[in-house]
């Protein structure tokens, strides 16, 4: 019985020993040397700890050698904490405010990876996608011999194709309801803005059938060729050539 009352106490002294030694006085120490504190920090994954260390010395260190590095790894702190609005906020203030940083380059990636961290299902809301690709665009018109270069480019792709998604599948919807002409704005939306996506050859051929059965058969041709010019090499395109001889017979 003694034991398991004493087992507790121990314990607490334990966690308040710990607690305690992560309070450093750095009042006296210089930039640098509290920057290689908190780095120390950020190093050990003591995030929580780090945070107002950097913070810190933004507040007392303005113009100094770790200034711009400070405001980086603060950035990146919040981003190793899935927190990753604050992260963007962080990284944009150094590109805002520091843009001879040798940081901006992957101040700007971290920014657009941030907004893709907060990318959702297709289904919601999109905001955040959009702003992805936008701040992966930039990361590539900037630095466009940047080794993340290739990466930024999948990226842009991946979410080109999720905001495909959404709008081929506002189409399908509509189509189904019968609301064809709707369905034709989306699938023509997917395929004029989207036209490089997974989802474009299936929109064409999707909307090149609602064309057939409104006897747009002018319209039906130019589809025609537009999908053998741009997906020839499409397994639907088989299904558009045979479509092809057929008109082309009446």
């Amino acid at each position: 019985m003694f034991i398991k009352r004493i087992l507790p106490v121990a314990a607490l002294i334990v966690l308040a020993f710990t607690a305690c030694s992560k309070k450093v006085d750095t009042s006296s120490m210089t930039a640098e040397e509290h920057y290689k504190y908190a780095m120390s920090l950020y190093n050990d994954e003591d995030y929580e700890y780090a945070i107002p260390e950097f913070q810190s010395i933004l507040l007392n260190n303005t113009g100094s050698s770790v200034y711009d590095k400070a405001q980086y790894y603060l950035a990146m702190t919040y981003f190793q904490r899935d927190q990753y609005y604050l992260a963007a906020y962080e990284f944009s203030k150094l590109i805002r405010d520091i843009p001879a940083s040798s940081f901006v380059p992957d101040a700007q990636y971290m920014l657009a990876e941030s907004y893709y961290k907060q990318s959702p299902h297709y289904s919601l809301d999109q905001t955040f996608t959009k702003k992805a690709i936008e701040e992966f665009q930039s990361f590539i018109n900037f630095f466009p011999t940047n080794p993340k270069v290739a990466d930024a480019e999948k990226k842009i792709s991946e979410m080109n194709d999720k905001l495909a998604e959404k709008e081929f599948n506002s189409a399908v919807i509509y189509q189904r309801m019968e609301y064809y002409n709707a369905a034709i704005k989306y699938y023509t939306f997917v395929i004029d803005t989207y036209h490089d996506t997974k989802y474009a050859p299936e929109a064409l051929y999707n909307r090149m059938k609602l064309e057939l059965d409104k006897g747009q058969t002018e319209k039906v041709f130019t589809d025609i060729g537009l999908f053998l010019s741009r997906y020839a090499d499409n397994p639907l395109a088989k299904d558009v050539k045979e479509l092809d001889a057929k008109l082309e017979k009446k």
